[in-house]
């Protein structure tokens, strides 16, 4: 499940950035408000990634993933985009759910033989 995560929290990073670039262009935004977010938002992403097998790392993770859909108001792009990591980050939860525990049961049928 933590590779799955850290590599939408990644992607996420790289479209936070991207983001950023437009709303400082388009939106009209001062460029210190922009990059304080914004690289807040990022700075998140990347700490997220080295922490994920802790406890209330997957609900900050959501904390973010609602951040990233708000941002819409500056960028509205990033609604549909906000949404799209939302989805990404639920199957990263949930099906990297499972793959560990096909992991857990192939490595116990492999011990038992």
């Amino acid at each position: 499940m933590r590779t799955l995560c850290a590599s939408t929290l990644v992607g996420e990073f790289l479209v936070i950035g991207f983001a950023s670039l437009v709303a400082m262009r388009l939106g009209g935004l001062p460029a210190g408000t922009v990059w304080a977010v914004g690289g807040t938002a990022m700075v998140l992403c990347l700490l997220l990634c080295g922490v994920l097998g802790r406890p209330g790392a997957l609900q900050l993770g959501w904390v973010l993933q609602i951040g990233l859909i708000a941002s819409g108001f500056a960028v509205p792009a990033m609604f549909f985009l906000g949404a799209l990591f939302a989805g990404l980050w639920w199957a990263s939860i949930h099906f990297g759910r499972k793959i560990d525990e096909a992991k857990a049961r192939f490595a116990a049928a492999a011990d038992a033989a």
